[in-house]
């Protein structure tokens, strides 16, 4: 079957589709068969302005309803079609651990990003997260990442998370009640939106640290104006862990 190209890019003489590209039906079908694969999404989105539109409007939106359709129906369920911060960087949040650079966000050591085969992102254990008088907000938040043997800093692990309709949560309301400040120079890694320490806000609870199973005083993490989350924590040694999970249970 001979598939006919139907429209023609406007957005520059240099766009290498000037010769026209597929409708949006055929590419939905063609990654359809690919089951939304995320590399595939983010080659098309380099081909020029308008497959990555397509890719924001609908191909990211479709890969994050098949990597976690409960958490997508839930995070959509407030009325929304869409999510905070759109969803690229919510696709590349579902993947993509950030890691951190000497100096910057977290300023104690490097730790390249790199893409995770998968990660599992619980509304309980975002819970843990938030002070009680939050604890009605729905934060979604990963497993920790672990990456061991850092030297001084030990074993670490970093989480990432999302907000529920972020803009109307309470833990929003509180930072602003607090007047915490953005970071004056780092942004999220996945959205490029301001960030909230909730470290300097006194907003980290202790329960954050029984369910990293890491040390109290080790924990550190930002949200961003669209909700993300990403944080730090320097976990307990396996024996330990254990302990404390069993403390916090009983």
């Amino acid at each position: 079957m001979i598939i006919t190209k139907q429209y023609r890019c406007i957005h520059s003489a240099s766009c290498l589709c000037t010769k026209g590209h597929l409708s949006e039906e055929v590419i939905f079908l063609v990654f359809q068969r690919l089951n939304w694969n995320p590399k595939s999404v983010a080659t098309l989105s380099c081909v020029c302005k308008w497959f990555d539109d397509l890719a924001k409007r609908v191909l990211w939106k479709e890969f994050c309803k098949t990597r976690a359709p409960k958490m997508m129906l839930d995070l959509q369920s407030s009325g929304s079609h869409s999510v905070d911060g759109n969803w690229r960087a919510l696709g590349k949040l579902l993947i993509y651990c950030s890691g951190c650079t000497k100096g910057g966000l977290f300023n104690s050591i490097h730790v390249p990003g790199h893409f995770v085969y998968r990660t599992r992102f619980s509304r309980t254990s975002g819970k843990s997260f938030l002070l009680p008088q939050c604890r009605t907000d729905v934060l979604y938040v990963s497993d920790p990442c672990e990456h061991l043997d850092q030297g001084e800093e030990g074993d670490i692990g970093f989480f990432r998370g999302i907000f529920k309709s972020f803009a109307t949560s309470k833990v929003r309301k509180m930072l602003i009640k607090r007047e915490a400040q953005l970071h004056p120079t780092e942004v999220c890694p996945y959205c490029k939106a301001k960030l909230w320490s909730m470290l300097q806000a006194k907003m980290v609870p202790e329960s954050a640290s029984c369910r990293l199973g890491a040390y109290e005083d080790a924990i550190e993490y930002y949200v961003c104006l669209n909700g993300h989350v990403l944080g730090i924590c320097t976990l307990l040694p396996l024996s330990d862990s254990e302990e404390a999970s069993d403390h916090s249970d009983a």
